[in-house]
């Protein structure tokens, strides 16, 4: 894979040149130091890429020659992480690591529990934050799938809209009762001659859910799953959370 990739959304899928908007120009060439001939991969974080040339290095607006383009294949599993919002730039971290591992979705999630509030304005940036990490860690890891950064919600929010949109809902938790995830995925393929295609990940904040909050979790057919016996830190729990199951699906 060349060194240098670079975000274009906007770019047509039959487009035999590309031209990068300003932020994305200055990075590629000041921070990464491409030069003109320089191999570079565009993508616009919906699967597309394009194997590209450079042949104007200009800081304002970089042009880049296609060469092929190519649409990739989604993971055969489309993974929402809903996680409960933390304090601090930990979320940031959060979303690169939910990035490099193929999320396709990412909810930030107001509990109970969470101490952490943000409102207007500050949400907006706050998102937009984010959103700039994916691409970052897309960027850095080759995925062409920039996962979706979805506005905060409330947690009753999320599993009132939640039932239409997947096949199996999990939540991370240390309540009893908690289920090893490779009997409830050994469940499901039994049950359904198949791999869930799309699956919802609960993680709580540090403290876990509440238990008002793990019962409507259940009323919602979310499956509680234990991590392990150890009590992780939040974004320990996301990476092990995709980890496990990225692992299990394969299986």
């Amino acid at each position: 894979m060349p060194d240098f990739r670079a975000y274009a959304p906007a770019a047509s899928a039959a487009a035999t040149e590309i031209r990068l908007d300003g932020d994305e120009s200055h990075h590629l060439v000041v921070v990464n130091r491409c030069q003109r001939g320089d191999p570079v991969v565009a993508f616009d974080g919906r699967g597309r890429e394009w194997q590209c040339e450079c042949v104007d290095p200009a800081k304002a607006g970089t042009v880049l020659r296609v060469r092929s383009t190519r649409q990739a294949e989604a993971l055969p599993c489309a993974i929402t992480l809903a996680q409960a919002l933390p304090k601090g730039a930990t979320m940031d971290e959060i979303v690169r690591q939910a990035t490099e591992l193929g999320a396709a979705r990412i909810v930030p999630l107001l509990t109970a529990r969470t101490q952490v509030h943000l409102d207007g304005d500050r949400a907006e940036k706050k998102i937009e934050k984010w959103r700039t990490a994916a691409i970052e860690a897309a960027k850095q890891c080759g995925n062409p799938w920039v996962p979706e950064i979805e506005p905060l919600q409330r947690l009753e929010a999320l599993l009132a809209a939640a039932t239409p949109d997947y096949e199996l809902k999990l939540a991370a938790s240390l309540h009893p009762g908690a289920r090893l995830l490779r009997g409830v995925i050994d469940n499901w393929r039994a049950e359904h001659n198949r791999p869930p295609r799309r699956v919802l990940w609960l993680v709580g904040p540090e403290g876990d859910f509440s238990p008002a909050e793990m019962a409507a979790c259940g009323a919602a057919d979310v499956v509680p799953v234990t991590l392990g016996p150890l009590v992780l830190r939040c974004d320990t729990a996301a990476v092990a959370a995709l980890s496990v199951l990225g692992y299990e699906l394969r299986g």
